[in-house]
């Protein structure tokens, strides 16, 4: 017998099918379901947003007992699981994530699955206490102040060096996003990071030849 059959019949006893009782298949689709409920409730807690997507949320639940039931398939059939690997990659998740901390869930999501369903209850456990407490203390901690956009209309065209000085004033960082003249108007987009808005506002009012001003918040990329 050579060495390429002792190897193979080695590595097929050692990864042979061993069938698993029902009873431990159930107990480990049932904690990571009960493991994927946490995640849900506090996922619900946690976010912020102003339409909540209810329908991401329960999918983290169902994530976590699909892994847990697909671990438990493959653990003990190596053939199974290259088939199973071959299977699953063919599978793409084509909706857009914008919000890294539905990512951060989603993986922990799978994570508990895959850990309950190698049965290691006691990892998922720990894992998600640890988790939890990351979230919740750092959602806690104050972020910086975002910044925000100053749009100013005016009836004259002389007037955008007057209306920068007074942001100056008010802010340690402005950047002129769009500037836009006629024969007998100005428009004026900036960002600025501001802590009192009305303040700004009020002031631009003031100059001679603005006709409107407004500040608005938005959410995209903190600028230091």
């Amino acid at each position: 017998m050579s060495f390429a059959d002792v190897f193979k019949n080695s590595f097929l006893e050692n990864f042979s099918v061993s069938p698993t009782d029902i009873f431990t298949i159930i107990t480990n689709i049932f904690i990571s379901a009960l493991f994927g409920i946490f995640i849900f409730l506090v996922y619900r807690k946690i976010t912020k947003k102003t339409f909540y997507v209810n329908s991401f949320n329960v999918s983290l639940v169902a994530m976590a007992v699909i892994t847990a039931a697909i671990i438990i398939t493959i653990q003990s059939n190596v053939v199974l699981s290259l088939g199973m690997v071959g299977a699953l990659s063919i599978v793409r998740f084509r909706t857009a994530i914008k919000d890294p901390l539905d990512l951060v869930f989603l993986y922990w999501s799978i994570s508990v699955g895959i850990i309950c369903g190698a049965g290691l209850a006691q990892i998922s456990a720990v894992l998600s206490l640890i988790m939890t407490a990351i979230v919740f203390l750092l959602q806690k901690y104050p972020a910086k102040k975002k910044s925000m956009i100053l749009i100013i209309n005016g009836n004259k065209t002389d007037i955008d060096n007057t209306i920068i000085d007074v942001v100056k004033k008010h802010s340690k960082y402005y950047k002129v996003k769009s500037k836009n003249l006629t024969v007998n108007s100005l428009d004026m987009i900036v960002e600025i990071n501001i802590s009192d808005e009305s303040s700004i506002v009020h002031e631009i009012m003031e100059i001679d030849g603005v006709t409107s001003a407004s500040v608005l918040s938005h959410d995209g990329e903190i600028t230091a």
